[in-house]
């Protein structure tokens, strides 16, 4: 029997008018991230990027990256897309890649490569399961992938200026190492970890390194050709085996797009599945779904092609100068940035500041706030949306700074939730 208060699907069709006014009226209440109120979630390059992404994912709606067999345009696209990546990473000429639909996936299929690897130098059937070892700062995305792979993660302390810490890891690794990792930037502080420290104890142990850049894959290689000071952490860094860039973040393509990079072929065999013991023919995917959406391959080209080197150097020292426009406004206003971001995320936090009531008269105010916690502070991901917003932010945070200190001590607690 139904459950008569579970809505039923309608019983007639609604009319395009109609429904586009209800979609338009669900919206009311998220975030305004088109006035730069939304702390994540959206990388927005300008309207000329935006619409070109649109449009190429629209030319693309139906196309299922699934059947390239069928829709060589978008396996053309794919390995334009891979080989940019590669270019900008400093790939060799063995190094290989490709698309997925997000970070997660790309994390997933880089840790499932790195056990398979693992099992063939030590035997599959070893009784001691296989481990992760990663700062604390690293995204829960390996966690994740470790749960449903079967392997351990291992999370070390960091250093000072909330930096992975090599000895910390060096300490960790053993016989059961499957991976190790290091972040660039990590998320929670925006901070660079050094990758060839990190990358030379893997090496020396024989434990495969990978590098998080979905963040920074598409955004560190151009903060570096304007000058900033850009630690080595791509391809270029001896014993760094995959690295995960998201193109729809730095790279401005549509949501569901990243990249995953193996410095080498057989590294990069291990990314995919085959199956060829079904009626209906071989199964083969390089990557964990099966249909990828047409849009998204297509969207990562078309924004490739519409912004080239130089519209990315253009946009990356805009989001330079915008972070440095928040951190030096944050900082005269009391508050202090939590390590030494050189990317577009700030992470900042105060001692005399009630964080969690700043963060909810922010709220309060229209901005959507992010935190993050030991230290308790605030965190921002920064792009073109936050640019023009700059001085309405900090008189915000400084009116929600007054009132929060005229109310004393709120005595709660921080909850960030990503």
């Amino acid at each position: 029997m139904a459950d008569a208060k579970r809505p039923a699907l309608p019983e007639q069709g609604m009319a395009w008018d109609a429904l586009e006014r209800e979609l338009v009226e669900a919206k009311r209440d998220d975030v305004d991230w088109q006035r730069g109120r939304a702390p994540a979630f959206i990388h927005y390059a300008g309207e000329e990027v935006l619409q070109a992404s649109k449009k190429a994912f629209m030319h693309y709606f139906s196309e299922n990256g699934l059947g390239l067999r069928a829709f060589k345009s978008l396996a053309k696209f794919e390995s334009e897309v891979v080989d940019w990546g590669l270019g900008l990473l400093h790939g060799g000429a063995d190094a290989r890649g490709a698309m997925t639909t997000g970070g997660t996936e790309s994390i997933f299929l880089a840790v499932k490569a790195a056990r398979d690897a693992h099992a063939e130098r030590h035997g599959a059937n070893t009784a001691a399961r296989p481990t992760i070892v990663m700062a604390r700062s690293a995204h829960p995305a390996f966690e994740k992938a470790a749960h449903f792979l079967g392997l351990e993660p291992i999370r070390t302390p960091l250093a000072a200026g909330f930096l992975a810490d090599p000895a910390a890891i060096a300490a960790r690794i053993d016989e059961r190492t499957a991976m190790v990792v290091a972040s660039a930037p990590a998320y929670p502080h925006g901070v660079m970890d050094p990758i060839e420290a990190v990358a030379a104890v893997a090496r020396e142990r024989g434990a495969w390194m990978h590098v998080d850049a979905c963040v920074g894959g598409y955004l560190a290689p151009f903060a570096a050709m304007l000058g900033a000071p850009i630690p080595p952490f791509d391809f270029a860094v001896p014993g760094v085996v995959s690295i995960s860039a998201d193109l729809h973040k730095y790279g401005y393509a549509a949501k569901g797009a990243s990249t995953l990079f193996f410095a080498d072929a057989k590294s990069f065999a291990r990314m995919g599945y085959a199956f060829d013991g079904w009626p209906r023919g071989q199964y083969f995917t390089n990557t964990l779904v099966g249909t990828r959406p047409g849009g998204s391959i297509a969207s990562a080209w078309a924004v490739m092609k519409t912004l080239g080197r130089q519209g990315y150097l253009d946009v990356t020292r805009r989001v330079l100068a915008t972070r440095r426009a928040y951190q030096e406004g944050v900082e005269a206003l009391g508050f202090r940035t939590l390590g030494d971001p050189q990317l577009s995320i700030l992470a900042f936090g105060s001692e005399r500041h009630d964080i969690a009531a700043v963060g909810k008269a922010m709220n309060a105010r229209g901005w959507l706030t992010g935190y993050v916690r030991d230290p308790d502070g605030i965190h921002l991901m920064l792009n073109l949306t936050h640019e023009p917003v700059v001085g309405r932010y900090l008189e915000d945070l400084a009116a929600a700074s007054a009132e929060a200190a005229a109310a004393g001590p709120s005595g709660e607690t921080v909850r960030p939730v990503y």
